[in-house]
């Protein structure tokens, strides 16, 4: 019996320490602090990174002292991000945020009644399956969208490759809102002339071969803002650049790890105007239900100075560097 208790003991401590090790990046901690609110990320890279930082900054901003934040980074799984919202719920937290898709449906499936704002979701109706949008979810769920407009992302592909004839689009079946991107951004391209073609992946492991397979078929290549490829721009990079196809990115995150140019938003600005109507929330009572989605205003042409240099393009005037980020 003695050696049963301890064999339990030693499995609940290896399973609290595997959970704090691939979920936990970052607390503050605050006893006296008035709210408590839990933040999902779905994986660790730039664009959610500054999306979670902007939402700190507009919580900290408009609660100060009276709000702490708990960031919990489920690695890019989706079953990690269901167990950090039921965490969050069981432990009573007054407002979940769900950065990127799969952390917000997590969200929404583990409480109908704590408050959830979204962050780097690119369509709330897809990711929530409401069928009848009017620019609100009308369950407890709110937030701010990273929906550049995919028409203009169209035009500044064929800005950079009047000539080219085919594009390929590469992105994560696990993810709704990327299947979206490429559903509304292939209806436009196809209306320019160009030959559209799908490449997925469903997980990390068939990255490397899907964008060789997509290179070797295609002229250009476009990425949304797909939470997947944005964890392996390395590997992409690699096998796109040997194979001198250039990438059009859905955002500037994944632009700076392999892409040429991007059309995009501030996912600092974005997360923080998501901070902004979480306070609301907690501060004023006010009902997620009834808030409409945020969308960016703001679009910026961008481009990736080494890559451009190494593939010999030029982009025209009206082009701003990507900044590379600091490690």
């Amino acid at each position: 019996m003695k050696k049963k208790i301890i064999a339990m003991a030693m499995l609940m401590t290896l399973a609290l320490t595997s959970f704090a090790a691939c979920g936990k990046s970052g607390a503050e901690t605050n006893p006296d602090a008035k709210y408590k609110v839990g933040v999902c990320q779905l994986v660790q890279h730039a664009a959610l990174d500054a999306a979670t930082e902007g939402f700190t900054a507009a919580l900290k901003d408009e609660l100060g002292d009276e709000v702490t934040v708990e960031v919990q980074n489920a690695s890019g799984d989706s079953a990690t991000c269901a167990t950090i919202c039921n965490t969050f719920v069981s432990e009573g937290v007054d407002l979940i945020m769900g950065n990127a898709t799969p952390a917000l449906v997590s969200a929404s499936q583990a409480t109908a009644t704590i408050p959830i704002v979204g962050t780097s979701i690119t369509d709330y109706a897809t990711a929530l399956d409401i069928s009848d949008w009017n620019g609100k979810t009308g369950i407890n769920v709110t937030g701010a969208s990273d929906l550049a407009p995919l028409d203009k992302q169209a035009e500044l592909l064929k800005e950079l490759f009047p000539d080219v004839k085919k594009v390929g689009i590469v992105y994560c079946t696990a993810e709704a809102n990327s299947k979206y991107q490429s559903t509304e951004i292939t209806k436009t391209l196809k209306s320019m002339g160009y030959e559209v073609t799908e490449f997925t992946f469903s997980d990390s492991n068939d990255i490397q071969s899907v964008v060789t397979n997509a290179c070797s078929n295609s002229d250009v290549l476009y990425i949304p803002t797909d939470n997947q490829a944005a964890a392996a721009t390395e590997t992409i990079n690699n096998v796109a650049l040997a194979a001198k196809v250039p990438i059009i990115c859905g955002e500037e995150g994944i632009c700076e790890g392999c892409g040429v140019a991007t059309l995009s938003i501030s996912y600092y600005d974005m997360g923080y105007n998501a901070g902004k109507m979480a306070a609301k929330i907690l501060k004023e009572g006010t009902d997620p239900s009834t808030m409409d989605i945020q969308y960016s205003s703001e679009f910026t042409k961008k481009y990736n100075a080494e890559i451009c240099k190494e593939l010999g393009i030029t982009p025209p005037e009206g082009y701003v560097a990507i900044e590379p980020s600091e490690e």
